[in-house]
């Protein structure tokens, strides 16, 4: 039996997105066979989609139909951005996607895609320098607002580093979880195994690791053990600032998937309270996942939804953590479709619910307790400025202290966390 053509099956993906708004980790999700390799081809377009529709322009006189679309940008994508791709093999086997699709017209189709990739083939040194002179929202692939936005509170020059940041493919890096195994053993144990990670920059003692592309996280040492979580180490800033303690009541109120749970759990040393709370079914069983890989069998799991406030009524806890819903613009390097939801409407909805759960779990927390409110976006809107607004209109809690991660700068995710104190 042929293989199936992994242009096809990342055309079909992208086809799937552009005509429904499908999250694409879900859609890659059932993807088995040459995974690596279709999500990189799917997250590249998504990722470059502004810039490659700058590039087709020139050769395409009119929009063709979206799945058609989806191939030759992905045939481009691989012609432009992909050094480890033989240019002949991205052509002629998007033009055999077009072909295993049964499409209505696929003589007609196929060649339209073959001309125009080998247009692109034959003109690419051009293309690629004409690139380079455009504005940055084309260059790197960013809605123009967005740009805009950060070139006003940044400046250019860090905007600019900050989407070139944003389109180069995410590695994996694991937190070693320390109560199980030491960062020296982890290392060692990666090293028999023949994995060439490295401890990432951002800590110290090597408890963050950057695995090499390519190594599935199943087959790491440990795995089953609950030696790690996967975890960028921007999601330590917030656990960090709660500080939770052995013998605590903790809640994490917006849990899944579980790595900040874990790392709670880790610095309680197995002791006290930890209630881990999420709404979503399937993020549930995420949660349940990790819990249960990683051992720690005091961890209570909940379901429930944090801007209505915690199911039990009249339950107080030593410590909440917040990492509440937000534009991801923090992460658009792991989230690469989240850019293209950006919008000003957006950020005041999310404002909203963002306020409605800081306000309803706050209700939770015992009087000289804390709480640490936490997003992975880089929008003042949803950090400081909600932060601020809201402890003016709730004096009972006061700010401790705030971090906020630029990814550049930090190598790592985009983040921000602010510590509350309630008063005695």
């Amino acid at each position: 039996m042929r293989k199936p053509n992994s242009r096809y099956v990342a055309a079909q993906i992208i086809t799937q997105w552009m005509e429904k708004g499908d999250f694409p980790d879900r859609l890659l999700a059932d993807v088995e066979q040459d995974r690596a390799f279709i999500t990189e081809l799917v997250y590249g377009v998504v990722r470059r989609k502004l810039t490659l529709e700058y590039i087709l322009q020139k050769f395409v006189n009119r929009r063709p139909e979206d799945f058609i679309l989806a191939v030759m940008q992905v045939g481009v994508y691989q012609l432009c951005f992909m050094d480890n791709v033989e240019e002949f093999a991205a052509i002629n086997e998007s033009v055999g996607a077009v072909k295993d699709s049964r499409h209505k017209d696929a003589l007609r189709a196929s060649g339209m895609v073959n001309a125009v990739l080998r247009n692109v083939q034959e003109e690419k040194e051009a293309i690629l320098k004409n690139l380079a002179r455009q504005p940055d929202e084309i260059r790197t692939s960013h809605p123009e607002q967005l740009v805009h936005r950060w070139q006003k509170q940044y400046g250019e020059r860090d905007t600019r580093q900050l989407c070139e940041w944003d389109n180069v493919p995410p590695e994996t890096i694991l937190r070693v979880e320390t109560a199980r195994i030491s960062p020296a053993d982890f290392m060692k144990a990666l090293e028999e195994a023949k994995i060439d990670a490295k401890p990432h920059p951002f800590k110290c003692l090597a408890t963050f690791v950057t695995l090499p592309r390519g190594v599935p996280v199943p087959k790491v040492p440990g795995y089953n053990e609950g030696w790690f979580t996967v975890q960028d180490p921007a999601t330590s800033a917030s656990v960090e600032l709660l500080d939770p303690m052995p013998g605590e009541s903790v809640l994490d109120a917006c849990a899944a998937p579980g790595g900040k749970t874990s790392m709670i759990a880790g610095m309680m040393e197995g002791e006290g309270e930890l209630v881990a709370m999420d709404v979503h079914d399937d993020r549930l069983d995420t949660l349940r996942d990790t819990v249960k890989r990683t051992g720690w069998d005091f961890i209570e799991i909940v379901k429930g939804d944090a801007a209505k406030g915690f199911p039990a009524s009249g339950k107080l806890f030593d410590a909440v953590l917040l990492d509440v819903p937000c534009t991801n613009t923090g992460v658009l390097r792991r989230r690469a479709d989240a850019r293209w939801r950006f919008a000003r409407d957006r950020i005041e909805m999310l404002k909203k619910t963002q306020w409605k759960i800081l306000t309803e779990m706050s209700k939770c927390v015992k009087p000289g307790g804390r709480i640490v409110y936490s997003t992975c976006s880089l929008e003042p809107e949803e950090n400081e400025e909600l932060v601020g607004r809201w402890t003016r209109k709730h004096p009972e809690f006061r700010l401790v202290k705030a971090k906020r991660l630029f990814p550049p700068k930090s190598g790592t995710d985009g983040a921000y966390a602010a510590l509350l104190r309630r008063k005695k």
